[in-house]
């Protein structure tokens, strides 16, 4: 085997170890996982307070402080201005899962004027059973995520262990990337390096871009329900699409659900539920239009189809870590597929011109 052959044996068998050793710890991975990310996020201002003068272990601890003063600023601020609509809106769950129960029954009453009694009994039959099916596997849920004890570690460890690794990793940010170029074998240093450098680039580009889009979803949403729907709980509804807007597509679809629920039970009319129906399209259609497609698409590179694999895939594979780092993950893998398939062109498996064209001359010269 020529010496290409066994390098890419190399990577290949790195990176299958690299994708067994995560599952085998995905159960206590985000904790590390969140230092990570924001250590690749914080780090850049470390630097420049080195740079400044300021010691690393102190630059360091200096921006984990600030960063967490402001996590803690953002809630003082946001919790008392959503304390009440939260409130409110658990108080109207009953309300909405009563408003559901009387269309479902008055929708069943419009089939069975409309169909034989045989095929309403099957019916009928099938409904129960499917929706028992849908709320034990809800209930399930729910319970494991409040009484699973991986699930309380996890919560503890990201409000504990976090910040720790975070400070350590940026502390010693420049050190391991040191050891880790100088691990690089010496023939592919050029060639990682330049990957390196695209994947920090993409990442930092979805990370800011993905930002934005939270940030303008919580502002519109936010607003919007609030002062065109009026409903009640519009602003913390705004907060939370903004929130679960991180992963794509799930803050729009729960929040859409959740407000035309409100406005079914806070006005009982097919005006309110019309207006948000219109303010989730406009928004949806600014954001799927403009708004991803620059801030993020643009940096990442992916199509929108494998976006929703990369999700399915990192829930599969990673659970609930996986849906969240399942998109940066698949913008990363598109960093190196497509410098797979640029050395692929570029090859004689591709072309046999090339290893016939004379050392500094493409086929058509």
């Amino acid at each position: 085997m020529s010496p290409r052959g066994y390098r890419l044996l190399f990577w290949l068998g790195l990176i299958l170890i690299a994708i067994i050793a995560l599952g085998i710890v995905q159960s206590i991975l985000l904790p590390f996982a969140a230092g990570v990310v924001l250590a690749f996020v914080l780090s850049p201002a470390v630097a420049q307070l080195e740079r400044w003068g300021v010691r690393r272990s102190l630059a360091a601890l200096a921006v984990l402080v600030a960063f967490l003063i402001g996590v803690v600023l953002v809630f003082v601020i946001l919790v008392p201005l959503i304390q009440n609509q939260v409130v409110q809106l658990i108080a109207k769950v009953p309300a909405l899962v009563s408003f559901l129960q009387d269309q479902t029954k008055w929708a069943m009453g419009l089939l069975e004027q409309r169909l034989p009694k045989e095929q309403m009994d099957k019916l009928q039959d099938l409904i129960s059973t499917k929706l028992g099916e849908a709320v034990a596997w809800i209930a399930t849920l729910f319970q494991s995520l409040i009484t699973s004890s991986i699930a309380i570690l996890n919560i503890l460890s990201l409000v504990i262990i976090a910040p720790i690794v975070t400070f350590f990793l940026m502390r010693d940010w420049e050190l391991i990337v040191a050891r880790l170029d100088d691990l690089v074998p010496r023939q592919s240093l050029a060639t990682v390096r330049a990957q390196a450098r695209a994947v920090s680039d993409t990442l930092v580009g979805f990370i800011h871009g993905q930002a934005l889009v939270c940030l303008f979803l919580a502002i519109y949403y936010g607003m919007t329900l609030s002062l065109l729907a009026h409903l009640d709980s519009g602003l913390a509804l705004g907060l939370l699409i903004g929130v679960l807007a991180v992963i794509p597509m799930l803050g729009a679809a729960v929040g859409f659900v959740l407000a035309l629920g409100l406005a079914a039970t806070q006005y009982g009319t097919w005006t309110s539920i019309l207006t948000v129906m219109a303010i989730f399209a406009i928004g949806q259609l600014i954001e799927g239009n403009f708004l991803t497609p620059k801030l993020v698409g643009d940096r990442i590179r992916l199509h929108p189809v494998w976006v929703i694999f990369a999700l399915f895939a990192g829930a599969t594979l990673f659970g609930f870590v996986g849906v969240l780092f399942a998109v940066p993950a698949a913008a990363v893998i598109g960093v190196l597929v497509r410098f797979a398939v640029s050395r692929y062109r570029g090859s004689s498996i591709y072309d046999d011109r090339q290893s016939a064209a004379p050392r500094g001359l493409t086929p058509d010269q």
